[in-house]
């Protein structure tokens, strides 16, 4: 890992800058295939899975008898860590619901807001290197809850055409309505225009590479909306004297092993500090299967030493994390402190994995610096709030003569007149 002495402020755009590429090196491709799947559908999508997947399939829908088939494929001790995982993410999620809003501004005037589900949802799950059942249990989860009528799920099939058991296990168990062999670029384009087989959705979720994410982006060019713009995968860390080693380690690798351009940072105000880390982190890396993988994300990684904790508090703010540990005696400075986050871990025992899969809080948040506006998928994600109005007579007679001013001094006199011919009316 790259270690960064006490960067001045200046500096500070430069050293936590992500190793992506821009929307502009992407664009073009997603275009490209975006334009195809729109205009020849089904056989588009075909093509690209065979070049992007090398599968050559006949039905991109999952049969029932495949689903079946991976349920007795699942071990029993997975099957039951899922369920465990589903109840406190269900728990969590359903934790979230709220009821109408209702309120009388003034007497005759009644006003209140309900919230109504999307009814078609698409959701990504990445499949490749990592099959990421666990972004079903995310996102399935609360759009059951929130009642969304179709929930549609693409997942890119295997060299042989088949999806990973787990996958189709989870996806089952959680409510998805239907399955499609279809990832990447083509995958979010099929949910965007819809093709013969893969239904139109009116918002897209889940996490996926550079070329996933800039494809979701371009979405919402044609009304289709997103959940946030979700790349590769990063951590922050910031840790004191009371932080494991080992554990902070492991933690930064448990990130790394994403992707090769995924992000970790560590940042203390001890410079011991990020020598132990730095050891246990190549000591670790040695026994992870994936460590091609870690390896690469690592060369991209930061070890930045600050002067004190309000230096730190700062850059993290100004980074604003997806993932944010802290192992710290003060941990409340910086719990209370935080702004920009996409989800916060506090305390040594703590670990990223724990949000990744089963303590209920949900794994799909906002990267590369999003988390500064963006929230990480919820309930509300699911669901759209539509205003009411109710207004007795009483009510225009009170209210009434302000939008009658309101209205002409906007120069929109129709608008006025609304109001004046009703006013008459009652009168």
């Amino acid at each position: 890992m790259n270690k960064i002495l006490y960067p001045p402020r200046q500096d500070w755009a430069e050293v936590l800058k992500r190793p992506t590429q821009t929307v502009a090196d992407i664009e073009k491709t997603v275009n490209q295939i975006f334009e195809e799947i729109r205009v020849k559908g089904n056989s588009a999508v075909f093509k690209y899975t065979e070049l992007f997947d090398g599968s050559t399939i006949d039905n991109l829908k999952v049969t029932q008898e495949e689903v079946d088939a991976a349920s007795e494929n699942i071990a029993d001790d997975l099957k039951e860590a899922i369920n465990l995982a589903k109840s406190n993410i269900e728990k969590f999620h359903a934790a979230q619901k709220t009821g109408r809003v209702e309120v009388e501004t003034m007497h005759g005037v009644r006003c209140w807001q309900e919230k109504k589900p999307i009814q078609k949802v698409g959701l990504y799950i990445p499949g490749g290197t990592a099959p990421l059942f666990s972004s079903i249990l995310m996102l399935a989860i609360p759009a059951n809850l929130a009642e969304c009528e179709e929930i549609i799920l693409c997942t890119p099939p295997d060299s042989n055409g088949n999806i990973n058991p787990a996958i189709l296990y989870t996806a089952q168990l959680c409510g998805v309505t239907k399955i499609f062999k279809i990832g990447g670029i083509q995958a979010i384009g099929a949910m965007t225009f819809g093709t013969e087989d893969v239904p139109k959705v009116y918002k897209i979720f889940g996490p996926g590479n550079q070329f996933v994410t800039v494809a979701k982006q371009l979405a919402t060019r044609y009304q289709v909306a997103i959940d946030m713009p979700a790349g590769p995968s990063e951590l922050l860390i910031y840790a004191d004297s009371t932080a494991k080693p080992a554990f902070v380690a492991a933690d930064l690798l448990s990130q790394a092993e994403h992707g090769a351009d995924s992000q970790v940072i560590l940042v203390s105000t001890s410079e011991e500090v990020l020598d132990n880390v730095s050891r246990e982190v190549e000591e670790q890396i040695s026994e992870l299967p994936r460590k091609d993988i870690a390896e690469k994300a690592i060369s991209n990684s930061k070890l930045i030493l600050v002067e004190n904790k309000e230096t730190a508090l700062d850059l993290i703010n100004e980074y604003g994390p997806e993932h944010f540990i802290i192992c710290a005696k003060n941990e409340n400075y910086f719990v209370d402190g935080i702004i920009n986050a996409g989800s916060v871990f506090i305390g040594n025992n703590s670990p990223e994995s724990a949000g990744d899969y089963a303590s209920g809080t949900n794994h799909t948040l906002p990267t590369n610096g999003y988390a500064k506006q963006y929230s990480g998928v919820n309930l509300d994600s699911f669901m759209k709030k539509i205003t009411y109005q109710k207004i007795s007579e009483q009510g225009i007679k009170r209210i009434g003569p302000a939008i009658e001013l309101l209205a002409e001094a906007e120069g929109l006199h129709a608008h006025r007149n609304a109001v004046t011919l009703r006013l008459k009316d009652i009168d």
